[in-house]
């Protein structure tokens, strides 16, 4: 299985459609065999995940659209995550409920101020 996050210095980007990066995990029995930084470069995010042969995405903010290109690819979809992309891969992992309710509703918050400092 492998799993892809997009990143930024190690932390989950917060706009999935605006990655320029993704640190992709190659996961086996629930253990990670390896893993790697890959730059989007000029591809697009669909053709990089299906060049990829990614099969999850774990991201922060995603919009209805790439929701929906997510599901038509078959590509299993956890959103409302943020911190340590590697902290994020051993809760995943482990079994942890990622993106819940509340943590969606402080997200939206979050991302407002967090795109202000990036922009």
């Amino acid at each position: 299985m492998r799993v892809a996050l997009p990143t930024k210095d190690g932390q989950i980007f917060l706009q999935y459609d605006k990655a320029k990066e993704f640190t992709i995990y190659d996961v086996e029995i629930e253990l990670v065999k390896s893993k790697e930084i890959v730059p989007l470069g000029e591809m697009s995010i669909a053709d990089f995940l299906e060049t990829q042969q990614i099969n999850v995405v774990i991201c922060a903010d995603i919009r209805s659209a790439g929701k929906t290109l997510l599901r038509t690819k078959r590509i299993e979809l956890t959103y409302g995550v943020t911190g340590d992309a590697d902290d994020v891969m051993v809760r995943y992992l482990s079994g942890e409920a990622l993106g819940t309710v509340e943590e969606n509703a402080w997200l939206r918050m979050e991302l407002d101020v967090r795109m202000k400092e990036e922009l």
